[in-house]
């Protein structure tokens, strides 16, 4: 036991190249042959530290699980499972973790869940607990979760850096999002983070979208030292954290800011899976450089120009849409895309045929209103669908018929051109000091008319914890302003928390409100 444990030490601090040229001269050893046999000789006369160890030494040195040595080991740890202390129990729930499922793993784990759930209340050991959660996974029954969670917060004081990081990865290995243990985990984290290796931040945050955990302080801590650090870290690197904030939805605008400048400086980096990547972060969450705007999208079109001859029709509508959502047209990309061979290829594929043709409407919509040679039509062609209002809206349509005295003040469900559609719009005078009756202001081709656009939106169109658009919502607004709207956002959980009273106050702010109409409408971001 002492000669493969020593060997595995040994090995784990290897590079992976040098691990595969040590493995081949181990395996090709004739003394390694002969050691093997006597640890199969000797597995059922050895202690149970020695059976877990030697156990988790050789799966980790890479000996194939179905050699009768491992399948021999799996069997005697059954046999004197109930022997095992904690300590032991924790070395090979590790083991079991990395090992693919069959006849005796699967036993060793279902015996293992009995074990741990009757030592539970006895474990302290914060590091034994989270390997034993690796190893009961997902499938561990919501009963054992929760008793596992009463067991970490009673040592939730004790909590290390080190812990912190298991810890929270353990929640996400067994697919349970406890808040109290997050936050403590999260907060630690913050308190430590220039001591987070790359890979674990990553993981942290990958844990967060799986577990749906948003924590804006953990999220702002991360970007700030990734910001802070930037020099330091490969551009590869820091696109792999933009891209797991793009997921949560968060948007680190400083660092996106200063990854902007560098491929800017230094484009020859971005290869096309990266150039993708780019372009999905900064158009989903909305983010144009302050400065230099201009060269940015350039350098990023003339990166898309030189993949052109090697991208396949899918990542070309993906790279399209991503700038099309920005407000940048992307001329020669576009000839290639519209082009009829391509478009029903794109279509042709039935996977995500639906998504793909709402990209291609809403390219086609971009191409038109984007334009510089597009100009605001009088006449908007419209349908209402005021029947058709959805349960989330009463509450609005209730506050507007209480606020301005009648349905026909106001149109609900209205359908627009580019397959948009408003919650409701509202006509005023040109002074904007009376709302017109929607039949007597129907005389469309009348400029003076002002027209407001309600949309009640889902917090998950918001980039987290603000109020800035992400990019298909400030997209449809920048083409709303186009068609002649004044677009108002209400954010729908913050509205349907508030009393009947304050709603009626708020949309009466909204509507009669010198702000309600800016001079000059934010296009891409209004947070910025």
């Amino acid at each position: 036991t002492n000669c493969v444990t020593t060997l595995w030490r040994l090995f784990k601090n290897l590079s992976e190249e040098q691990q595969r040229y040590e493995k081949q001269l181990i395996f090709e050893h004739p003394a390694f042959l002969k050691l093997c046999q006597q640890l199969l000789r000797e597995s059922r006369r050895m202690t149970r530290g020695d059976l877990v160890f030697s156990l988790h030494a050789v799966v980790n040195l890479g000996v194939p699980q179905n050699t009768l040595l491992v399948q021999t080991f799996l069997r005697v740890c059954q046999e004197k499972l109930n022997q095992l202390d904690n300590r032991c129990l924790s070395v090979l729930a590790t083991t079991l973790a990395g090992m693919d499922k069959d006849k005796n793993v699967s036993a060793l784990q279902a015996g293992l869940q009995i074990l741990v759930e009757q030592r539970i209340p006895s474990i302290r050991d914060l590091f034994i607990l989270q390997n034993l959660m690796k190893c009961l996974g997902k499938d561990a029954p919501v009963f054992l979760k929760k008793k596992i969670e009463v067991a970490l917060l009673k040592e939730i004081d004790h909590l290390t850096f080190p812990n912190a990081l298991r810890v929270f990865l353990a929640l996400d290995a067994m697919n349970y999002c406890s808040i109290p243990i997050l936050n403590a985990c999260s907060k630690k984290i913050q308190e430590n983070v220039h001591d987070a290796p790359f890979r674990q931040l990553i993981l942290i945050l990958e844990a967060c979208y799986n577990l749906q955990y948003r924590n804006i302080k953990l999220f702002s801590a991360l970007a700030d030292y990734v910001n802070s650090t930037a020099c330091l870290w490969d551009k590869r690197q820091i696109i792999l954290f933009l891209s797991a904030f793009e997921t949560l939805g968060f948007q680190p605008s400083e660092l996106m800011g200063i990854f902007a400048e560098k491929v800017t400086e230094d484009p020859e980096f971005l290869n096309l899976k990266n150039l993708l990547i780019v372009l999905r972060v900064y158009s989903r969450l909305n983010y144009i450089p302050k400065s230099q705007k201009h060269l940015f999208f350039e350098t990023l079109h003339n990166c898309l120009n030189k993949y052109l001859p090697q991208i396949s029709n899918t990542d070309l509508l993906k790279a399209v849409y991503s700038l099309c959502i920005l407000g940048y047209l992307p001329h020669r990309a576009l000839d290639e895309l519209l082009q009829k061979d391509s478009r029903d290829e794109i279509l042709s594929d039935d996977l995500y045929k639906e998504q793909k043709e709402m990209m291609l409407c809403h390219v086609k919509a971009c191409i038109e209103l984007d334009s510089p040679s597009f100009t605001k039509s009088a006449f908007v062609p419209t349908e209402d669908f005021s029947l058709l209002v959805s349960l989330n809206l009463r509450k609005a349509r209730k506050a507007l018929v209480e606020l301005l005295g009648d349905e026909n003040m106001f149109r609900q469900n209205v359908q627009l051109p580019y397959n948009y559609r408003i919650d409701f719009e509202i006509r005023m005078d040109s002074d904007r000091k009376k709302v017109l009756p929607i039949d007597a202001a129907d005389d469309n081709a009348d400029s003076s008319v002002q027209r407001l656009a309600f949309l009640f939106i889902p917090l998950s169109a918001f980039c987290l914890g603000t109020r800035h658009p992400q990019g298909k919502l400030a997209m449809k607004k920048r083409h709303l302003n186009k068609l002649g709207y004044h677009v108002i956002l209400v954010p729908n959980k913050t509205f349907q928390e508030m009393t009947n009273e304050d709603a009626v106050e708020f949309l009466k702010g909204k509507i009669y409100s010198e702000n309600a109409f800016p001079l000059s409408e934010a296009t891409v971001q209004d947070s910025n």
